[in-house]
């Protein structure tokens, strides 16, 4: 049976990615990075997720790295997060620079420990061009990296990347996902606030969807 280790946020794209592999009969193990983000909430939807689903999960303590971060609006509480659709030049301020090779390295880690075939992790067509980490080329360099970082060969796998989010929830909806138990908002607490760029996004990913959104807004 094929083995996977998940990034697992606790978000739509990570959660419906769950299902979509499990519903293949993969042994998945999920693993969730606490780097010090203001939506700390995240962490606490993805230890919902999968005591829903039943599978292995750790949460890596990362906080300590959250200086060498930068200003940035997810780690930084001083700075504001961007509201609205999501555009070029408010979005940098969501930048966490180098956060994805950070979380790759760490599951690439349990991955070649457990001998797991791939670390998976939820990048989507939606994901928008002003992260330098969601690039093509930045994932299929890692993707090099990771096969050649230990004995054990590992592959990283983007099963989404040409889907849009509204897609994402329509699988989710036949596979059954808990999509109540996601979140998505970036200010964190515990409702979603409705303005910033990832509330915006999720909404209208129901909407497009043609799916009965779930989510308490604030706005």
């Amino acid at each position: 049976m094929a083995s996977s280790v998940l990034i697992l946020s606790g978000g739509i794209d990570s959660t419906v990615l769950l299902a979509h592999l499990m519903s293949e009969g993969r042994t998945v193990r999920a693993l969730t990075i606490d780097y010090g983000q203001r939506h700390r909430r995240e962490i606490d939807s993805a230890r919902a997720v999968v005591a829903h689903y039943g599978i292995e999960h750790k949460v890596a303590d990362l906080r300590s790295v959250a200086d060498l971060m930068g200003v940035n609006a997810l780690t930084d509480a001083t700075q504001n997060v961007p509201e609205g659709h999501y555009e070029a030049e408010s979005m940098k301020a969501t930048v966490v620079p180098n956060r994805n090779m950070l979380l790759l390295a760490m599951a690439g880690s349990w991955a070649v420990a457990t001998k797991a075939e791939s670390i998976v992790y939820g990048a989507h067509g939606g994901d928008h061009a002003i992260y330098p980490d969601c690039r093509p080329e930045f994932a299929a360099a890692m993707d090099k990296a990771l096969s050649l970082c230990d004995w054990h060969s590992v592959r990283l796998e983007r099963p989404f990347v040409d889907w849009d989010k509204s897609r994402i929830v329509r699988r989710g909806v036949e596979l059954k996902a808990p999509l109540h138990l996601t979140w998505s908002c970036y200010v964190g607490g515990d409702r979603h606030c409705g303005r910033c760029g990832t509330c915006v996004e999720r909404r209208e990913a129901f909407t497009k969807a043609g799916v009965k959104d779930p989510t308490d807004y604030i706005a």
